[in-house]
């Protein structure tokens, strides 16, 4: 089916233009090129169209902990947000380590999810010849929860480290916090408040010298054995100096920021408590400030959502036993937008981060950009007239952002030329597809 998309302001490569695209099965056909066939047309109205979000870190929570999420209903929250293409974690039930685990989540994927789809096989202390054999086009690549993990995931054997960064070809992504720090931390904690820790220490339990030991380390090995590293959710100025400016083609190292990162503060604790509990933590003003900055300066490469949702009962518990992790897909794009809005980011420089460089960095094949050729997943990005008490999609049913009235709304998405989610409404379209890397 040929479709077009008119009136647009079509977002790509650190440029807008005012035009029209075209769109002929899954692929885009060009823009502002005629056609005399076509068998649908939708109004931008002037609102953005950009190159779909390709989000590197999700938990969809299956298999597992279906009570908490799925992959159906995370990836449906995913395409109204704007999101079009996902890799999801390890850290599930059973644990995806090995190539047997990643067949069967895609094959999960390729029954239910609406986003296009890619899973990382997860490192434990114990399953380096699983790395090594790994068929490397079923995953996007290796994730090492590095000194913290929930579930059976730590990998805290040095000489398991120095195996797995000198043995693969394929990107590693790093969870960086140092568990002996934060247990220690916690214990002074708990000698002070007992069961009735405020959420407001958790940027003090989950330090920034947790994070600091951790990702240097975790720098320092990839130096060592020439790895491809990328470290996730940084959350500390600390971290930063462990980095280089410059463009992401030229880098072996990258690191990522995640939206709630760069939206929230310390500050917000006192308001949203559990709501806001992650790892590795909210911590303050100044920290977010710095990561802002970061991304300007391309400093921090790729932004996320390390989306990880948990149900409201659970959340509810006090400090020790409430679950780490916030629902974010649905709104991740607006609440950038909203930096936008307030002059800190460009929309080109957000399209950068959230399709262009996750595209390049994971060398994604024919998606990522608005090209001639390359796969139709798209979405528009308006204004909203119409406030932002819209349903939440998640299984979870909750969001942090609740109460936020946002500048922007995603309007229509598309995945794989097919249109997935339009005006407040999910779509009965063809699934996902499973991501392809064009590797060298």
């Amino acid at each position: 089916m040929k479709q077009q998309i008119v009136n647009a302001k079509i977002v790509n490569e650190g440029s807008i233009i005012e035009g029209d695209l075209l769109i002929d099965g899954d692929r885009i056909a060009g823009i502002n090129k005629f056609s005399t066939d076509i068998e649908h047309t939708i109004d931008a109205d002037g609102g953005y169209l950009i190159p779909g979000m390709i989000d590197d870190q999700v938990h969809f929570r299956e298999p597992g902990f279906e009570h908490k999420a799925e992959i159906a209903t995370e990836s449906r929250a995913a395409v109204a947000g704007g999101i079009t293409s996902y890799m999801e974690m390890p850290n599930c039930n059973p644990l995806t380590i090995s190539e047997e685990k990643l067949l069967d989540k895609r094959s999960r994927a390729a029954k239910k999810s609406l986003a296009n789809y890619a899973f990382y096989l997860g490192a434990t202390n114990d399953n380096l010849e699983n790395i090594k054999g790994v068929n490397p086009a079923l995953t996007c690549g290796i994730k090492i929860f590095m000194g913290a993990s929930t579930g059976n995931m730590l990998v805290d054997n040095q000489q398991t480290l120095e195996g797995i960064f000198s043995s693969t070809n394929l990107l590693v992504a790093t969870h960086c916090e140092d568990t002996p720090t934060i247990l220690a931390a916690e214990q002074g904690a708990q000698k002070k408040w007992g069961e009735e820790i405020p959420f407001s220490e958790h940027p003090n339990i989950r330090s920034t010298e947790a994070c600091y030991k951790s990702s240097s380390l975790a720098v320092s090995l990839a130096k060592k054995y020439g790895t491809k590293l990328h470290v996730l959710h940084l959350t500390t100025e600390k971290e930063l100096a462990l980095f280089e400016k410059g463009p992401l083609e030229k880098k072996q190292i990258t690191s990522e920021a995640c939206v709630h990162h760069l939206f929230f503060s310390e500050e917000d604790y006192e308001l949203k408590g559990a709501l806001i509990k992650c790892n590795p933590a909210i911590k303050k003003r100044s920290d977010r400030d710095s990561l802002r900055k970061a991304v300007i300066d391309d400093l921090i490469d790729v932004i996320a959502t390390d989306h990880a949702p948990h149900t409201m009962e659970e959340k509810s518990e006090k400090y020790l036993k409430a679950p780490a992790g916030l629902p974010l897909v649905q709104h991740a794009l607006v609440s950038l937008f909203e930096q936008i809005r307030e002059g800190l980011f460009t929309v080109e420089k957000i399209v950068q981060k959230t399709s262009h460089a996750p595209a390049t960095l994971f060398q994604v094949a024919d998606r990522g950009f608005i090209r001639e050729g390359y796969f139709a997943d798209l979405t528009i990005i308006k204004p909203n007239n119409a406030g932002s008490h819209v349903q939440i999609l998640s299984k979870c049913g909750w969001s942090p952002f609740t109460g936020h009235n946002f500048s922007h709304q995603v309007t229509h998405t598309w995945v794989n030329g097919n249109l997935a989610f339009e005006n407040n409404s999910i779509l009965d379209v063809p699934k996902g597809r499973a991501l392809s890397f064009d590797r060298t």
